[in-house]
């Protein structure tokens, strides 16, 4: 399709309701405030020793020190990447270059910037282990203990998952790993945690959480694109995967792009600031929309835990459609959202995170994401509930799939009950 001027103002004439903050968020206008004199007047390279390059090399200085200290890390500790994808690589593939052989264990549910670098090591000679989880996508820790052994070098799983939202206990698989390595006398293995979609709304202090790598990214904080980092815990030992200019303490180099640095600090600085009012505001949205979509349209199912899970999450199976026909219907009347069932647009595959948490390739296929933010009304929300079941209303009849699966028949039916839903957000949950 032609994007002529006059299509594009068609399109922008259409109410348009956003609800996949999970993929990615607008900037906040303070953010691209702190940015916007590092395009042009302060566009000095923090390599260079004259006037430019020292005050860039300040505005670098200082973005460190934030997120150090939001983070409760040491400002040698953090190293500024590509994002999310780059950070996760530079933490697996760092940490296996460094020890060249050794037993990696993750889990089934991890993001694909997890997950495929664990299945290339695997081919080339590394013991990887893939943890089950439970039916609610939480990570038993004791499971990690016993899968635990002399080899393992690492350990990494996400902190908050980026489909189902379900949040892991970190602090608690952190301790064991710990009392693990005391009782072993060895610096291995190291704890990553994939802290994405965490960033916004859970405690990133590392000491809380008992880990060595973590990966954060702007894209889904109100920050720029195509920046993140990596805290590396002083003495893990990882392999540098882009070398050449000595940039980040040799761990990354590459020209650091002051701009967007400057603005993951902002965008960094006001989530922590902002999260306890968020976390307040976002969690009795997701229980109502949660709460009237099982009213309002049969054979619904909520995928992940009713309570541990993120704010602003809502992942439900919507059986008997299509979700990319659901997503491409709604997109008319100004809805944006996406299916559960790939990183990726591109692929369709079903949802890795749905099988692992054990449920059909139906259920997979049918898995839809929504994903609240910072401009989630409950009005919006009512627009979306008057629409959607109109759509799925539609698509069933003339869907081929039409699947004779009575919902409450299920193994837990209290999960599709509306009226027994429990999801009453509780503080605890996001400490």
């Amino acid at each position: 399709m032609l994007f002529t001027r006059k299509t594009i103002k068609i399109l922008h004439n259409v109410k348009r309701i956003y609800l996949d903050h999970a993929a990615t968020t607008s900037i906040d206008r303070r953010v691209k405030d702190a940015m916007e004199p590092f395009w042009r007047d302060e566009f000095g390279n923090a390599g260079g020793l004259y006037e430019e390059g020292r005050r860039a090399k300040e505005a670098l200085r200082a973005s460190r020190e934030a997120i150090a200290n939001a983070v409760g890390a040491r400002t040698d500790e953090i190293i500024f990447t590509s994002g999310g994808t780059e950070s996760d690589n530079l933490a697996i593939f760092g940490v296996s270059g460094a020890a060249k052989h050794g037993h990696i264990i993750t889990t089934k549910l991890e993001h694909h910037a997890v997950l495929e670098p664990c299945q290339q090591l695997q081919k080339e000679g590394f013991d990887v282990t893939f943890l089950d989880v439970g039916e609610d996508g939480i990570v038993n820790p004791e499971n990690v203990r016993k899968a635990l052994h002399p080899e393992t070098i690492l350990v990494s799983i996400m902190y908050a998952n980026n489909e189902i939202g379900t949040i892991q206990p970190i602090a608690e698989i952190g301790k064991i790993i710990k009392e693990y390595k005391k009782e072993n006398k060895s610096a291995y293995p190291y704890f990553h945690t994939d802290a994405c979609q965490a960033a916004g709304y859970l405690d990133l202090n590392i000491n809380n959480l008992n880990i060595d790598l973590m990966t954060v990214n702007g894209s889904k904080i109100y920050g720029p694109k195509g920046i993140g980092f990596l805290y590396r815990k002083m003495g893990v030992k990882i392999k540098p995967q882009i070398i050449g200019g000595g940039q980040e303490m040799r761990m990354r180099s590459g020209t650091e792009p002051i701009p967007s640095i400057v603005g993951l600090a902002k965008a960094l600085e006001i989530a922590q600031i902002e999260r306890a009012s968020e976390i307040n505001r976002l969690a009795p949205l997701r229980d109502y929309f949660i709460e009237q979509l099982m009213k309002k349209i049969p054979k619904v199912i909520l995928n992940g835990h009713p309570i541990k899970r993120l704010p602003n999450n809502i992942n439900v199976s919507i059986l008997d459609i299509e979700g990319e026909a659901l997503v491409l219907y709604l997109d008319a009347k100004g809805i944006s959202f996406s299916t559960g069932s790939a990183c990726t647009s591109e692929s369709l595959e079903p949802s890795h995170v749905i099988l692992a948490l054990g449920k059909p390739y139906e259920f997979a296929h049918a898995s839809m994401r929504f994903t609240l933010g910072r401009g989630t009304t409950k009005e919006d929300l009512d627009y979306v509930l008057g629409e959607l079941p109109k759509a799925v209303e539609w698509l069933r009849k003339v869907s081929p799939l039409n699947l004779d699966i009575d919902a409450k028949a299920m193994s837990h039916p209290e999960a599709f009950a509306g009226e027994n839903l429990k999801v009453k957000a509780k503080s605890k949950s996001y400490k």
